[in-house]
Parts: C-alpha cells; sequence; structure tokens
C-alpha cells in the first residue's frame, strides 16, 4: 500500500508542479482549489470516511463469520443504495451550485469574475464525486477479501489524466483550466474500470439489488454512518472554513495554502493513511473475534510506527520547503513571492503531521469498536479551536496565521481522542507514544544538522540551476535519512534495530 501510495503521490507532485508552472498561484487557481473542494468534501461524506467506517467493519464480520455469499448480497445492496444516494446528491450539487460556492467562497466577490469561474469549474466536476464514493466502496471490499494494491494505485491515474488533460487539450479552452476540471472527471472514470479486473479475480459479481428492508446489516451500516458523516463533515468543514477565511486575503492566499497542504499530505498519504487503511480491517476482525488483546497491540504498534516515521518527516518538510519548491515549482508563473509564501506555508503545516497520524489510527480504533459517535463529538470540537485561532491569528499573519490555526486544531483532535480512547480500551497509550518520541528525538537532531549543513550550500532563491538544486537536495533528503536510521540505531530504537536486523537477514538469505 505504501509503495502504491507512494506512486500516487510522486505522479500527485508532479500534477501540482504542472498547474503550478502553467497557472501560477492567482485568480484561476484560487476558483479551482475553491471548485474542487466540494466534490473532495462530498467526497470524504460519503466515501473515504464514513462508508469506509461503516462499511468495513460490518462487511468484515459478515465476510468471516457467515461467508462468501452473504457478504456479496450484502455489497450488492450496498452498491444499490449507494448509486441512488450519488444520483440525488450529485444532481443537488450541480443545480445549487451558484448558491454553494457563494457560501464558501463570498470573499471572491472582490475580484470581478472570480466567483463565476468557480462556480462553472464546480458544477463541471461535481460527478466526480459519484465516481469516486463507488470506488470506495469497491475498495472497501478488495482490504477485506486482502487485496490492497489496486485501489491504492488508483490515485495515481487521477494524476495521470489531469496532468494529460492540461497539456493536450488545454488549448481548446478560452481558459485552460477548465482542461483541469475535465481531467478530474475523466480521472474518476478510470479509477473505476481499472478495479474490474481485480472484482473478477476474486468472483466479485456486483448487481443491483433493490431489498433493503430485509437486510438487518445495511441498517446497520447505514446507521453507523449517519455520525460518521457528521464527525466527517466537521473536519472537512474544517478545510472549508480555512478557505473561507482565506477568500478574503489577496489572491494567491488560497493557493499558497493548497500548494503548501499538498506537499504536507505527501509522507501524510504515504505511510499515515495507508496504515490506517491497512489497520481498519484487521482491527474490525480482532473485534469481531473478541480478542481486545491483540485489538490493544495493534493499537500501540501502529501509533509507535506513526512516531517513529513522521518525526522525521516533519524535520525534513520544515528544512527542505524551500528548496523543493525552488527545484519543482519555481519557473513559469509561479514566481518569487509564491516560492517564500508556500514554502512558509508548508513550516507552519509541517508540525501537525504526527497529529495526524495519531487521529488517523484512534479514529479508525473507534471505528473498529463501531463508535462512530465519538470522533463527532471531538470533530466538532475541533472546527471551534479551527476557527477561533485561525480568525484570531489570520489577522496578524495572514495565511501563515490560518495554517498555524489548522495546526493547532489538529493537536487538540488527536489529545482529545487519544485521552478517550485510553479510557474506552483501558489501555496505557502513553508508552506507544512518548517512549518512541524521546529515543528519535536525538537521531532527528542529528539528522537536522546534516540536512541544514547540505541545503545551506545552495542559494535556493536563484531560479535555474536545476541539476546542481537536484543532486543537493538528493544529497540532503539520502544523507539525513542515513543519518536518522544511525542515530535511531545508537539510540536503541528497538524497532528501527529490528528493521535493519531484518534486512542484513533477507541480504544474506539472497546471497
Amino acid at each position: 500500500m505504501a509503495f502504491a501510495t507512494a506512486l500516487s503521490r510522486v505522479a500527485g507532485l508532479v500534477r501540482d508542479v504542472v498547474i503550478a508552472r502553467f497557472f501560477g498561484a492567482g485568480m484561476v487557481t484560487d476558483a479551482f482549489f475553491m471548485a474542487f473542494t466540494i466534490p473532495n468534501l462530498l467526497r470524504r461524506f460519503f466515501a473515504e470516511g464514513s462508508l469506509t467506517a461503516a462499511f468495513v467493519p460490518i462487511f468484515s464480520e459478515v465476510f468471516h463469520q457467515r461467508g462468501e455469499g452473504e457478504a456479496q448480497d450484502l455489497a450488492n445492496r450496498c452498491l444499490t443504495l449507494l448509486l441512488i444516494v450519488m444520483i440525488v446528491v450529485v444532481t443537488i450539487g450541480i443545480f445549487c451550485s451558484p448558491w454553494i460556492v457563494q457560501a464558501i467562497g463570498y470573499g471572491f466577490n472582490q475580484v470581478p469574475g472570480k466567483i463565476e469561474i468557480t462556480d462553472q469549474l464546480n458544477r463541471l466536476m461535481f460527478p466526480y464525486i459519484g465516481f469516486v464514493s463507488i470506488l470506495a466502496l469497491l475498495t472497501g471490499i478488495l482490504n477485506v477479501r486482502g487485496h490492497f494494491f489496486l485501489p491504492s494505485l488508483s490515485p495515481l491515474f487521477l494524476n495521470l489524466t489531469m496532468i494529460a488533460s492540461v497539456m493536450s487539450i488545454g488549448h481548446l479552452f478560452s481558459r485552460p483550466i477548465f482542461a483541469l476540471a475535465v481531467g478530474v472527471l475523466l480521472g474518476g472514470v478510470v479509477q473505476l474500470i481499472l478495479q474490474v479486473p481485480v472484482l473478477f479475480k476474486y468472483r466479485i459479481h456486483l448487481r443491483l439489488n433493490f431489498s433493503f428492508g430485509s437486510d438487518s446489516r445495511l441498517h446497520e451500516i447505514v446507521r453507523l454512518m449517519i455520525p460518521g458523516i457528521l464527525g466527517v463533515a466537521i473536519y472537512q468543514i474544517n478545510i472549508i472554513v480555512t478557505r473561507l477565511m482565506a477568500s478574503f486575503l489577496p489572491d494567491g492566499s488560497l493557493s499558497y495554502l493548497y500548494y503548501g497542504q499538498r506537499l504536507f499530505e505527501f509522507p501524510q498519504g504515504i505511510f499515515i493513511v495507508s496504515l490506517a487503511q491497512a489497520v481498519l480491517p484487521m482491527m474490525s476482525r480482532q473485534v469481531a473475534e473478541g480478542n481486545r488483546s491483540a485489538l490493544q497491540q495493534s493499537l500501540s504498534f501502529s501509533l509507535t510506527l506513526i512516531t517513529l516515521f513522521t518525526l522525521p518527516a516533519i524535520v525534513g518538510l520544515a528544512l527542505c520547503a524551500k528548496p523543493i519548491y525552488s527545484l519543482f515549482f519555481f519557473a513559469g508563473e509561479f514566481d518569487a513571492v509564491a516560492l517564500n509564501s508556500t514554502a512558509l506555508a508548508l513550516v507552519c503545516y509541517a508540525p501537525g503531521l504526527i497529529f495526524v497520524g495519531y487521529s488517523r489510527i484512534a479514529a479508525q480504533t473507534f471505528y473498529a469498536l463501531k463508535d462512530t459517535r465519538t470522533p463527532v463529538v471531538v470533530s466538532f470540537w475541533t472546527l471551534l479551536v479551527n476557527l477561533v485561532s485561525g480568525l484570531s491569528l489570520m489577522t496578524l499573519y495572514g495565511f501563515a496565521g490560518l495554517a498555524v490555526g489548522l495546526t493547532l486544531s489538529t493537536v487538540f483532535n488527536s489529545v482529545a481522542l487519544l485521552v478517550l480512547l485510553q479510557r474506552k480500551t483501558g489501555q496505557f497509550v502513553h508508552a506507544a507514544l512518548f517512549i518512541p518520541l524521546l529515543k528519535s528525538l536525538p537521531a532527528c537532531l542529528m539528522m537536522a544538522g546534516v540536512v541544514w549543513g547540505v541545503l545551506s550550500q545552495v542559494d535556493w532563491a536563484m531560479t535555474g540551476m536545476i541539476l546542481t538544486k537536484s543532486l543537493t537536495l538528493t544529497a540532503a533528503v539520502v544523507g539525513g535519512i542515513c543519518v536518522y536510521l544511525f542515530g535511531a540505531y545508537l539510540f536503541k530504537v528497538q524497532e528501527v534495530k529490528e528493521g535493519m536486523l531484518m534486512f542484513r537477514r533477507k541480504k544474506r538469505n539472497d546471497q
């Protein structure tokens, strides 16, 4: 999963580089990113968040306890109901688009034509929510069956279609940004088609089944989804609130936040999302079997991995922010102001990475326990923290204040979820958090010194010098990873030592 996600994230980085160089950071990119917020929001509502959290535990229980036949019937009923809901949602979304865009991007009215472009882009991309919601259901089915690779790889093809659309049909539009929206729509279709061969491999034959009333398991999924939708809605409203506040800031502010968030999501997607997605079916099976001891071990192990992998990633993101944007983005319409502003946004986001990881694992544990209510309550208070901190800080620091406010709300969310999870499970989670943290800090400091020393040899505010920048950044990243692993081994971080021993044994066996 991590490998597939890494490929998708690399393609996402290339996609963002293409967008930055073709369109820069200004009115049209602000409009596109705001318009794409809405189908992404609904994707979280009906797909990756609430649907997966409610469907996977129930489907896993039916599949492992009652057999493949009953699991197939449940999947067909869920698919049919989801299709009906998506047709209604997409129709309403397209019809109500002008009012939706006004609600989340009101500040765009200050720039003539900006709100109209946002509305047109939103209408064009809205059907995307239907495609990815069905994809999320298929992903849940395949994950329970033990297949993770191809569903994790599907975002790669979304990114590729967006890149191809900009570069091949952009000239056909008076505003080439609309080619990017067409790419989103085509990407949703391609992602769905890719799952068909794997479904056949596992003998999963999906068909319409309208017998909703006779399936108590379907009713339970819907019952679990309702608070799940509210919880995911509040989380996504967090992002919408941030972008709404950014709409009142100067042109480009929303784009700086978007580009910063995208690079922030690179390590998040490769490791955190992959781990959280893999953990949910496993934890659901452990709960179904009544094996609380195994559940606690899974939770502790996941939190430890989050700590060991995200802490050096935070240091790396903060130090490499400007070099990365200078190497990949600093050309065409992406100027020096955009370079410095986007790097600052990433630095403000970076500390939140470890807390995002804790939150994802804690939320998946609640979902495995069929408790979708607690994350909702915590998310509501998180929204208030983001709103208050964002409004307070944006008046002083502009878009950087909004990024810091979102980071602070992430810290609050993770701490609240972990405290409540400890009360629910009775597990003492501090050891899984603080011991790896304390052991890996010295290794991170050693890594930071090496990375800073290497990067300081280049003036990243200069354009060009692609080869020099590439070699320097590569040396900093590779050197930083090696120093971190050596430091972790030196300071007896057990998980890293075990990994290095496994690698040595594998190498000897291969020889």
